[in-house]
């Protein structure tokens, strides 16, 4: 049951963190030594990203741009639109710094492993979705600071240089990735060797970040500011964002006539948010803003569309064995 509602040890580990850091939050000298350990941490994990990205998959997918464009279409237009609609309705409900947490969570590129897994365990197209996951990270480094400066740091009070983002970015999330790439050849073999090693990492980085931005939130008086109503609300709108995006991501590819391969591969990748790149971009994007209440919203989103998602590919999978 755990593992059909996707409740891994990784999820379990999230809230771990977020507790962990409400009762006993890193702050003074200690934070920012783990501020450095975490920064490099986050370098190391983008560098495994690219090494583990194969490059065969990658042109095999680029032949697909059809797809490639409508996840494109999903993930940095619909969703932006969408929560630039529910602004007059969220802002009184959740307050302004958990909704630009929301919008921040539309602006995000897909996920990658989650993505290609359930597109897999569904028995869709696999290499169509690795590339479509992998080519909105990529290109989620560039676009989603700009919507953000543009929508959310352009109409606060902090001056802000999305020029200066793009280049953090650049240097501390796509440099390692594209290093990844290149030692592809000397680095996947030793992946595949250890691949528990590489996994503990991958999410090691992600809680470290998670323990960081909570601390510092909690520190700043998080719990004080978020109730349990308004925890409530953030899930309820959570979920209603993921229902409308799933429902238009089912539907649309199928009017549009695209195999049932396809559908499942636009399925999972036009309709998820990355946590994984969310909460890093986070920490380069917000500095000096509350950044618990900005990823307190891709948390609980990470959560919903994991659980929901995991019965849906499990479902798909027993329909394509039955007709098999």
């Amino acid at each position: 049951m755990l593992k059909m509602l996707a409740l891994d040890r990784f999820t379990i580990l999230l809230f771990v963190m977020v507790i962990l850091a409400t009762f006993l939050p890193v702050s003074g000298k200690p934070a920012e030594i783990f501020g450095v350990i975490t920064t490099a941490a986050i370098a190391i994990l983008f560098f495994l990203h690219g090494a583990k990205l194969s490059r065969e998959a990658v042109m095999q997918g680029l032949m697909h741009w059809k797809l490639h464009a409508l996840v494109f279409a999903f993930t940095f237009a619909l969703f932006p639109v969408l929560g630039l609609m529910a602004k007059p309705v969220l802002v009184p409900l959740l307050g302004q710094e958990l909704y630009w947490g929301f919008l921040f969570m539309c602006f995000l590129p897909s996920t990658v492993q989650s993505s290609i897994a359930f597109t897999s365990v569904a028995q869709g197209n696999v290499a169509g979705a690795i590339c479509s996951a992998s080519f909105s990270n990529i290109i989620g480094m560039f676009i989603t600071p700009v919507l953000v400066s543009f929508f959310i740091l352009g109409q606060s009070d902090h001056g802000f240089d999305p020029t200066s983002s793009i280049i953090q970015i650049t240097l501390l999330l796509l440099i390692p990735f594209i290093l990844g790439q290149l030692l592809r050849p000397y680095v996947f073999p030793y992946m595949q060797k250890m691949p528990g090693i590489v996994k503990a990492f991958d999410q090691g980085s992600i809680l470290m970040v998670v323990y960081g931005a909570f601390s510092s939130a909690v520190i700043a008086g998080l719990w004080h500011q978020v109730s349990a109503s308004t925890l409530l609300l953030l899930i309820a709108a959570c979920s209603v964002l993921l229902t409308i995006t799933m429902l238009l991501a089912l539907y649309i590819p199928r009017w549009m006539g695209f195999s049932r391969d396809d559908q499942k591969a636009i399925f999972f990748c036009g309709s998820k948010k990355t946590l994984a790149s969310g909460v890093p971009m986070a920490q380069i994007l917000f500095i000096g803003q509350p950044l618990g209440m900005i990823v307190l919203p891709i948390m609980i989103f990470h959560q919903i569309q994991l659980m929901v998602c995991g019965v849906i590919a499990n479902y798909w999978a027993k329909q394509s064995a039955g007709k098999g």
